[in-house]
């Protein structure tokens, strides 16, 4: 499923998909060094904030892989079928 895929009608699908590209956005600012005087800093403590919730139970459960942290596939994978499934739910 592509992440822009929105659906007008549904707004919990369309929340969903938006929440997905934030996951896509942390994983992306993970790779670049952290600082405190970065001018991404507020944008990254935002992302943090809305995705560590669902973020930490899949590292308590799911180990890293040498630097790799397989919570983040895990964590898209879920959203995106729970997304899915809103996808078809009508209001």
């Amino acid at each position: 499923m592509f992440p822009l895929n929105f659906h007008g009608n549904n707004p919990l699908y369309t929340i969903g998909q938006i929440y997905v590209l934030v996951l896509f956005a942390r994983a992306v600012l993970s790779w670049f060094p952290y600082s405190h005087d970065s001018p991404l800093n507020p944008v990254r403590r935002v992302i943090f904030t809305l995705t560590e919730p669902v973020l930490a139970p899949f590292r308590r459960i799911i180990p890293p892989v040498g630097m790799l942290d397989l919570s983040f596939l895990v964590a898209i994978i879920v959203v995106e079928i729970l997304v899915g499934l809103l996808g078809r739910v009508h209001f």
